[in-house]
């Protein structure tokens, strides 16, 4: 009982000309759409035996295509009797004893869905009447995301806690077809004519991934930055759609279980744009200035610095202006940058430093050894208020 082999390969016009009509998926479907029932297709010539009045039912000597990137669902009264995700044509005989209710090969989902049919399968007998329904095995594009209002992470490149917002796209796989339909699909899309797709907007199943995935944005991206391998650079995200796609898929499956559950998979993202808010921003700019800062170009930046400062100490205070810069007269160098004595009783109240040109200036002593990275840390606490 159940299906039998006819033909394997893709949709054809071989399989046109040995049966004048089958059933296979419709046409004009959307490429966002996920599941479907099965359309009679020809005019029956008589090499068929699908006598049923009604062309949704599948009987004995029915021929069902199944195409490249699909798999064919059969189901009497809500359960599943037979799964197909292997291309080819079968006819459905419900008196064959060298049939199967199940043909699983080794394509790229093949033991994923036998473990499910363990699970799940018919316990009873299938009947003649069947009902067949295309569950797609593609990338689903298409389904958009974008927050209302700023979402929050610690971000580890910018040490602090960072908001914005974001808007991209991501895909869904189907991954294992019984649990998406057993688990996920509503009810009312188990019916000749409907259509479930992700991007309808009245499908409330679709609008709750689309929640679910807003939910999982901000720890997907403090995963993402915090990831050693990413380099701790949540700048990068934009450039690494695949990087990004494996912590949201993560993030998910962790909370909400798609892949375990509902037999779904989030495949790629894009992030359209990212938009900091105001003091994100500031701390940005701070760390990248300060990151530029580094190195080389760090060096070439202090000892210009350093030997601006000894032309204007010397110009205005003379030997006490380069004491006071922690240069002894006749010094080659030093360890450690010192405090003035006393303060010059002419000199005027120096005004406050901006501070990322103070955090600036001392992340280039610490580059140069000047100061140690006790020093810095104190100094980077100091000017960003942490």
């Amino acid at each position: 009982m159940g299906l039998l082999k006819a033909a394997l390969g893709a949709l054809s016009g071989t399989f046109a000309d040995q049966w004048k009509d089958f059933y296979t998926v419709p046409e004009g479907l959307r490429p966002t759409a996920a599941l479907f029932s099965a359309v009679l297709r020809g005019t029956n010539a008589g090499r068929g035996s699908n006598t049923s009045a009604s062309e949704d039912v599948i009987t004995n000597g029915s021929v069902l295509v199944v195409p490249e990137g699909y798999a064919l669902i059969l189901m009497q009264d809500g359960a599943i009797t037979g799964l197909v995700t292997v291309p080819g044509a079968y006819i459905w005989d419900s008196e064959a004893q060298d049939s199967s209710s199940v043909f699983v090969g080794d394509d790229r989902i093949g033991e994923l869905v036998k473990t499910s049919w363990e699970r799940f399968k018919f316990g009873g007998r299938p009947q003649s009447q069947q009902r067949a329904f295309f569950v797609s095995l593609k990338e689903l594009p298409n389904n958009r995301f974008a927050t209302a209002s700023e979402i929050y992470w610690d971000d580890a490149y910018i040490g602090a806690q960072v908001g914005a917002h974001t808007r991209g796209s991501y895909t869904l796989t189907i991954a294992d077809p019984i649990l998406f339909v057993r688990n996920f699909v509503p009810a009312k899309y188990l019916q000749p004519g409907q259509v479930f797709d992700f991007t309808d907007l009245q499908n409330d199943a679709s609008q709750q991934l689309f929640n679910e995935v807003l939910s999982s944005l901000a720890p997907a991206f403090a995963r993402y930055s915090n990831d050693a391998d990413k380099g701790g650079r949540i700048t990068r995200i934009q450039q690494d759609s695949a990087g990004f796609s494996t912590s949201l898929a993560a993030e998910v499956e962790r909370v909400y279980r798609w892949r375990s559950e509902r037999g779904l998979e989030v495949t790629s993202t894009a992030i359209i744009s990212m938009e900091y808010d105001d003091h994100s921003r500031e701390l940005l700019r701070t760390v990248q200035r300060s990151d530029a800062l580094t190195g080389s170009r760090g060096n070439a930046n202090l000892q210009a610095s350093v030997a601006a400062g000894l032309e204007a100490a010397g110009s205005v205070e003379g030997a006490a202006g380069i004491v006071g810069l922690g240069i002894a007269s006749g010094s080659a160098g030093v360890d450690r940058l010192q405090q003035p004595a006393a303060a010059s009783p002419v000199a005027a109240e120096p005004a406050a430093e901006d501070p990322t040109a103070e955090l600036t200036r001392f992340k280039g002593m610490l580059d140069a050894g000047l100061i140690d990275q006790g020093d810095y840390d104190a100094v980077k606490r100091r000017v960003l208020g942490l």
